[in-house]
């Protein structure tokens, strides 16, 4: 929970360090969040020193950022420098958890919402995926013409609790916009993840892999049932596959 701009200024140059600062992340935004491949920058925070600027990124996907050798961090570099006139400085820190940043959660649900996907079903997928990550409570709320109706109208969902008065609660919020043909669709997203010091450690899940030379267990306990039986190969697990929702950006690993 630190400032996104930590430095000081007399009365005369704040107002250019203030432009300058929203500058820096509206060009951090259209470079890694508006077009492919994304990095999914969730946050940028800005250190000033007496000639210095110190830019952080905070990144569910860093290997898009960071770029192959670091040359995507170089350029970026060169090019924040050419906007500020000044020496600046990039780091890129990851994040841990991708499900448990409403940033992240709000884009993701907006680039859905552009794919024309069914609102409720995305709202309700990404408020189950952040539920499993170990938050305690999410609410979604999305507002416009949604499916195209032609009245706008507001829709909610909400898993767990979301204390909004209680000052020690660690809940993130953002907001995000899903532009459509058919008009633009606001999406806000509160992720409670308990009080502060008490926040789940995030956990790096891992899928469970057959055993090399071994064919997977079926669902009644037998192995290779389907061997000589002249069938087609099993799904994993053994069982049906059923359609999922779209990874968030960064869960499923670095690019």
């Amino acid at each position: 929970m630190g400032w996104q701009s930590t430095w000081f200024a007399p009365k005369a140059s704040y107002g250019d360090f203030l432009v300058e600062d929203q500058k820096i992340r509206r060009y951090v935004d259209n470079r890694f969040n508006r077009q492919m491949p994304k990095g999914a920058v969730a946050k940028v925070e800005i250190i000033r020193t007496r000639n210095e600027v110190n830019v952080t990124l905070h990144s569910g996907r860093p290997g898009i950022v960071i770029g192959p050798r670091g040359g995507e961090v170089d350029k970026l570099r060169e090019e924040l420098e050419a906007l500020t006139g000044r020496k600046v400085t990039v780091n890129v820190v990851e994040i841990k958890e991708p499900d448990l940043n409403a940033a992240l959660v709000a884009e993701a649900i907006a680039e859905q919402l552009g794919k024309r996907a069914s609102f409720r079903r995305t709202m309700k997928q990404y408020c189950e995926s952040a539920i499993n990550a170990g938050a305690k409570g999410v609410k979604v709320i999305c507002g416009g013409r949604l499916a195209g109706a032609e009245m706008a109208r507001q829709e909610t969902q909400k898993i767990g609790s979301i204390p909004l008065h209680t000052l020690d609660a660690n809940v993130d919020y953002a907001t995000a916009t899903a532009r459509t043909t058919y008009g633009a669709i606001g999406i806000k997203v509160w992720i409670y993840r308990g009080k502060f010091g008490e926040e789940v450690e995030p956990t790096e899940r891992k899928r469970r892999r057959p055993m090399r030379g071994r064919p997977p267990m079926g669902p009644s306990g037998a192995r290779g049932a389907e061997e000589g039986a002249g069938g087609a190969a099993p799904t994993p697990e053994g069982g049906a596959t059923s359609p999922q929702r779209p990874p968030l950006p960064g869960a499923g690993g670095q690019a």
